[in-house]
């Protein structure tokens, strides 16, 4: 299940999509829009702006906006930017350091090795889906 901070992500990227190529957007239209307290949004969106996905102008006329094309950010993208991982187990994640908290010895885990399989599939189905494709 994904966390209200990820969701909310989604949304607030969706509505930037929406919006690519006419300049920053204001935080607070994009707060309005989506039904997202704004002092949440706010670090929602500076998060995704030091992760190079947004970018931001200072002052009366600005706001944020996509600093890439809306094509090429995914929602595997984002998924990991605030979830840290798209599968259900840690161990079976292939990152590096995630251990079983169960098994010690994992190559004898009677359940990691599908939930291995269901972490690719949902990975490359994430990373099939654009924000281009949510709008």
């Amino acid at each position: 299940m994904l966390s209200k901070k990820t969701r909310y992500a989604i949304l607030a990227l969706a509505s930037l999509a929406r919006e690519f190529g006419n300049g920053p957007i204001p935080i607070s239209r994009i707060a309005g829009d989506e039904h997202i307290p704004q002092r949440f949004l706010e670090g929602i969106l500076l998060e995704l702006k030091n992760g190079g996905v947004l970018g931001s102008v200072r002052g009366k006329a600005g706001g944020y906006y996509l600093s890439r094309d809306p094509g090429e950010v995914t929602l595997c993208d984002v998924v990991t930017r605030f979830e840290g991982t798209a599968g259900m187990l840690a161990c079976a994640s292939g990152r590096p350091g995630c251990s079983c908290e169960f098994s010690k010895e994992e190559s004898l885990c009677k359940i990691r090795a599908s939930f291995a399989d269901i972490h690719r599939k949902m990975t490359e189905m994430l990373s099939g889906v654009t924000l281009r494709d949510l709008v």
